[in-house]
């Protein structure tokens, strides 16, 4: 919970904060945060990722770093699990494992993922939505909660869902191209479930790093039903917005991944797999 702080600073500080405000475009209070931040070393807006997209497009599913040490740099995620086994939703500090309808469980601290994005989340905006009709309806108005194209940003939205349709990847053996792989993917639908969304909203320069646009996995409060989001319904949901300022990205030392040709564009081959297959 966000704490109110007093304080009395000398005349060159004042001057000082507001000259930061006015160069960076940020609030006294973002910029008053980001230093306390760093000069205390607590990054609450830093994202911690497990390799590239580039990497997970190119059929790279080798683990690279457990979920134990994962849940260390964060509290709320998503991903995948070694062999491309399952979706990953970290809720509230636990890592949870989909591998489809009614399958759902928490994963040990000794699973290794070879890609995931956690953040310690912090709550820096909120809003009710209602009447949310679709995917499109909802991203459309997530929109409007972002003031930028050129930052990363996390969510949260809890409630109540008319309807979900996910998709769970299945195990497959790495350097089989993800655009394969999803090919047997199980596609399913759950509806009147209370369920919370996470994710991220990632820009359009950094395909190759992360996934373009929003990337959101559920959970379903019971805990029993989960996956990545295809399409949705609700009444009424609650939006929680996170603003990631710095990134850090941890590379995978293995051999496959420092002779694997990363270079071409990820962007289009994650298009692909983000939406439901025909």
């Amino acid at each position: 919970m966000p704490r109110r702080l007093e304080t009395t600073i000398p005349d060159d500080l004042w001057q000082a904060l507001q000259a930061r405000a006015a160069a960076t475009g940020h609030s006294l209070d973002e910029v008053v945060q980001r230093a306390l931040s760093d000069g205390l070393e607590v990054h609450h807006h830093g994202a911690f990722q497990v390799s590239t997209s580039g990497a997970l497009v190119d059929g790279l599913y080798q683990g690279a770093v457990t979920v134990g040490d994962l849940l260390t740099h964060g509290n709320l995620g998503l991903g995948t699990f070694e062999d491309l086994d399952g979706e990953m939703v970290v809720v509230d500090g636990h890592c949870y494992r989909v591998r489809g309808p009614g399958d759902v469980s928490e994963a040990s601290d000794v699973v290794l993922t070879p890609f995931a994005t956690v953040v310690d989340f912090t709550v820096d905006q909120t809003q009710d939505l209602d009447d949310v009709t679709s995917w499109s309806d909802l991203i459309g108005r997530l929109d409007r909660l972002r003031d930028t194209d050129n930052e990363f940003f996390a969510w949260r939205i809890r409630g109540e869902f008319d309807r979900l349709d996910l998709r769970a990847a299945c195990r497959h053996a790495s350097g089989t191209p993800l655009v394969e792989a999803v090919q047997d993917q199980v596609v399913f639908s759950i509806e009147a479930a209370r369920a919370t969304l996470v994710g991220f909203w990632s820009p359009d320069y950094a395909p190759a790093l992360a996934i373009p646009g929003y990337h959101l996995h559920a959970l379903t409060d019971d805990r029993s039903q989960g996956g990545h989001v295809f399409d949705l319904r609700a009444g009424r949901v609650s939006v929680e917005v996170h603003r990631v300022s710095d990134l850090r990205v941890v590379f995978p030392d293995t051999e496959e991944f420092l002779a694997a040709d990363l270079a071409p564009d990820a962007g289009g081959a994650m298009d692909a797999v983000e939406r439901p297959t025909d």
